[in-house]
């Protein structure tokens, strides 16, 4: 079985730094290829995700910003990467909207769609022109908001080799993500300053929220008690989240899934959430963090911290639920039904010979 991870080109694979969709791609494509299937991603020429990459453009380019030009970008990355795909591989599996779209010109072959973004009706809308593709939904908060004919949820899994556990904890709390008011990186400052507990915050302002992180965030920060760190890289996220009591996850819109979370876990640190999109399915209340219905909460939660988790668990319940093995096994599983559909009497997969 060869396999197609059509990404945008925007992003190298697995990211730089920010880029959740990225990393899951790279995270699936060496999952796939350790398990025994051929698989090529489409993607930039700066991805080194270690299997076979085919791209257009040389250079990743972030951030975008939303001009037509960037447009007709990924529009041109899209549709080489499908014809090329649909020349020799037996699943093209897309991760963007514009590469759905063309999908449609060549229905001879199967295609698997992964969806990253929050629910949008005029999204929810598009999709249904298209049946014959199979959606994958990332939590089931975000597939019981959708209506496509042919759909199942998949949750993200990481490799935990990636993330080292961190036993000792030191007096601070993390957290990591987009600064943006929809991440609540306000709260989460709200949240160390009512507590008395340190707070360290990595993660992107993008030129979008720069007027946000000027007016709400940068004033907090002093370098000691509120500091912030920059973007992210592999190395420094298992740093900061390994080495922090918890991690904020003070959110304010409903998350698909949120893998940052997971990745705290794997370090085994445990998960101060506010309530929103797929965090129900993500943290266990006292196994791996807690679920908080307000701030206060939170806070109270904050200071409790000492003695209340063993990281070792932490970690443990994200391996049995949040493993890349885990989840390169249920896209597997997608994948063979697909190539299974179209060949009546036997299998078509590596190792399968075809049965008359």
């Amino acid at each position: 079985m060869r396999i197609a991870l059509v990404s945008p080109p925007f992003l190298s694979v697995p990211p730089k730094k920010y880029g959740g969709t990225e990393l899951f791609i790279a995270q699936l494509a060496e999952g796939l290829q350790n398990s025994g299937i051929d698989v090529v991603v489409y993607t930039n020429g700066e991805s080194t995700v270690g299997v076979e990459k085919r791209w257009l453009y040389p250079e990743q380019r972030w951030p975008i910003s939303g001009e037509v030009f960037d447009n007709l970008q990924d529009f041109n990355h899209a549709s080489w990467s499908i014809a090329d795909a649909a020349s020799d591989c037996d699943i093209v599996h897309l991760n963007n909207v514009s590469a759905l779209m063309f999908s449609r010109f060549v229905p001879d072959s199967k295609f698997v769609y992964t969806l990253h973004h929050v629910q949008e009706e005029d999204l929810s809308k598009l999709y249904q022109f298209f049946p014959q593709v199979e959606f994958v939904t990332i939590s089931d908060f975000q597939r019981n908001r959708e209506n496509m004919a042919r759909m199942r949820t998949i949750h993200h899994g990481i490799d935990l080799t990636a993330y080292p556990l961190k036993a000792g904890k030191r007096e601070y709390l993390s957290f990591l993500g987009r600064i943006a008011p929809i991440k609540g990186t306000h709260i989460a400052i709200e949240v160390a300053k009512k507590s008395g507990i340190p707070l360290k915050i990595a993660g992107e302002v993008q030129p979008i929220f720069q007027d946000y992180f000027d007016t709400q965030i940068k004033p907090h920060i002093d370098g000691k008690f509120i500091e912030y760190v920059g973007e992210a890289d592999l190395a420094l996220k298992n740093e900061l989240l390994g080495n922090s009591l918890a991690m904020l996850f003070p959110i304010q819109w409903d998350e698909p899934f949120g893998l940052v979370m997971i990745e705290a876990m794997a370090c085994g640190t445990p998960v101060l959430a506010l309530p929103g999109g797929a965090v129900g399915e993500v943290v266990c209340n006292d196994v791996s963090g807690f679920i908080c219905q307000s701030p206060d909460e939170m806070v109270r939660r904050a200071k409790s911290l000492a003695g209340a988790f063993s990281p070792a668990n932490v970690r443990q319940y994200c391996r049995q639920y949040f493993s890349v093995e885990r989840m390169v096994s249920d896209y597997i599983a997608i994948y063979q039904e697909l190539v299974d559909e179209g060949n009546p009497l036997g299998k078509s997969t590596s190792g399968i010979t075809m049965v008359a």
